[in-house]
This record gives C-alpha cells, sequence and structure tokens, in this order.
C-alpha cells in the first residue's frame, strides 16, 4: 500500500480526523540510520503523528516539528513535518535495544523520562512552543496528553509500527481524532464506546484496512466525509552548498585544526544521514573567501 493521510469531518463538524499509512517512510528511515526496532517503532510512530499534524496547517512554509528528549539511552529524538506530506527525523541513539514489555517493542524504555515539545513555525517573527512532560515515552498517549493540556483539543492519538522477524517495516501508520468545542454529550459517548472497542493500529493495517478503513471503524455510526487525501514521504532537504554554508560558519580557529589534520572531512546529514565530503582546498578556500568577505 502506497504511503498517504486523509483528513476527514464527522458527526455534523463536531469531529475532525486524520489517518495515515507510513510503512514505506518508516523503512526508509529505518535504512537511513540502521535503526534498531525499538528505535525504528519510536520515529515511525513519531513520523506518522508529525505528518498528520502538519495537515492540520495551512501555510506552504509552515513546518511542524516533534523533539522528545528523555533520560532513557536513547536520549531522544526529532522528527520535522512540512504541510505539503514530507517528513524527517532522526534519533540521537539508533541501535538502542531493550528486552520486550508486556510482549511488545519497549519505546517508553529507551526514551526514559523527559519532555516532549512541539514547535510550529507557521512564519510569525517567533514560532509556537508548546511542552509538556512525557506520560509513557509510546509517543500516542504523549501526544494526547499534549493536545489536551496545551491547545485544549479532547483527542484520541493512535498509533503503530509492526516489525519482520529480519528487522524491516512490516506495517506502521496512525489516527488523530479531535472533539470541536460544543460537541454534544452524546458524540462524545459514542466515540468514547468506539475507542473502547476497536484493535490496535497495527492490527487493523496487517488486516489490511487503508487510512478510510481505520476512520470508518472508529468513527463507526457516524457520518464520515473524507476531504483531502495526500501523498505522503520521508524526504531531506539538505544539500551540499547547505552543509558548505554551515561549515563556513565555524570560527577560524577550528578550521585551522581541519586545516592542520591535513584529512578530507566528512559531514553527514543528522535527519537522513546523507555525507557531504569536502577536500582540504576546499575547507582552505572557505576561510580565505570569508577573509575577503569581512575585508570588503
Amino acid at each position: 500500500m502506497k504511503d498517504y493521510m486523509i483528513r476527514a469531518i464527522a458527526a455534523n463538524d463536531q469531529i475532525r480526523a486524520f489517518a495515515i499509512t507510513s510503512r514505506q517512510l518508516t523503512e526508509t528511515a529505518r535504512m537511513n540510520h540502521n535503526t534498531s526496532p525499538e528505535i525504528t517503532a519510536a520515529l515511525g510512530r513519531s513520523m506518522s503523528a508529525a505528518l498528520m499534524m502538519g495537515m492540520m496547517m495551512d501555510g506552504d512554509k509552515d513546518l511542524l516539528t516533534l523533539q522528545f528528549r528523555g533520560d532513557g539511552p536513547a536520549k531522544g529524538f526529532t522528527v520535522t513535518a512540512d504541510s505539503h506530506g514530507n517528513v524527517k527525523g532522526f534519533a540521537h541513539n539508533p541501535q538502542v535495544t531493550l528486552p520486550p514489555r508486556d510482549g511488545k517493542l519497549n519505546v517508553g524504555g529507551t526514551i526514559g523520562n523527559g519532555f516532549l515539545t512541539v514547535i510550529r513555525d507557521i512564519g510569525l517573527k517567533e514560532p509556537y512552543v508548546g511542552t509538556v512532560q512525557l506520560m509513557t515515552g509510546e509517543i500516542a498517549e504523549d501526544l494526547t496528553y499534549y493536545f489536551a493540556s496545551s491547545e485544549q483539543t479532547p483527542s484520541s492519538v493512535g498509533l503503530g509500527v509492526l516489525m519482520n522477524k529480519e528487522n524491516t517495516v512490516r506495517v506502521a501508520g496512525g489516527f488523530i481524532i479531535q472533539l470541536m468545542p460544543d460537541t454534544d454529550d452524546e458524540t462524545i459517548t459514542k466515540l468514547e464506546n468506539n475507542l473502547t472497542g476497536i484493535p490496535p493500529v497495527t492490527t487493523m493495517l496487517e488486516e489490511g484496512n487503508t487510512p478510510e478503513d481505520m476512520l470508518q471503524r472508529v468513527l463507526a455510526g457516524f457520518d464520515v466525509k473524507v476531504t483531502e487525501k495526500k501523498d505522503v514521504r520521508f524526504k531531506c532537504d539538505c544539500s551540499r552548498e547547505r552543509v558548505e554554508n554551515s561549515l563556513a560558519t565555524l570560527k577560524d580557529a577550528d578550521l585551522d585544526d581541519i586545516i592542520s589534520d591535513n584529512k578530507p572531512v566528512e559531514v553527514r546529514c543528522q535527519f537522513c544521514n546523507k555525507a557531504y565530503n569536502f577536500t582540504i582546498d576546499e575547507i582552505k578556500a572557505m576561510k580565505e573567501n570569508r577573509k575577503k568577505a569581512t575585508d570588503d
């Protein structure tokens, strides 16, 4: 199934909903960073959520970033999505493995106790930043808490990643259900009953359910109208020029240290792990060009 997500409304606009299937982009992240199953699951869940939250934004240049920071062995990870279905992400320690917890990947244990920060850059002078304490480190529960406490939007977040035995991604995806202001009690009760009875996200995806199918199950008994469908992908916007500009901002002493080592420099992008190589002559040229610019 091709990676894509949908936006929908239900219950006479009292409910807005999002759902996604993201196996391919999660597998891309796994291959880029050679992640362990636990970190693959953490990144996959987070990227699915970030993409759906990115779909909530309207501007062409809007960006949504999720930062998880904890005292667990993974230390944390970062994912960034835009409003066009592009996402990228990395973990500080991509090879963390832990014994299973309750027969499942121990994602929460890899992150430990810490904080979730959500950054929405919508083109204003300062981005919106919201930070909450991690509830479980399992991603979905933490985002549910974030929506309720920071955005005052009652929400239900379901996310999942299922791995094959050879450590490739079998299925990945999820949903976000949100109640709009003044939702009536009957709608709330009906939705709560639905959420209690649905199977895990990975079960629904493994059964072949599409994002549309998942929302029909979560919102059973409601009139569900899909209003938008969008392809999603892992896409990094790094380039040699951007990396070169970053190197050129180093202090003269740091550039001198690189030059004195007399060895080519390799710089890897945090998000996609692509390597960029620079010769000593190129490093010298960066320093010289900066000196000319300063003199002028």
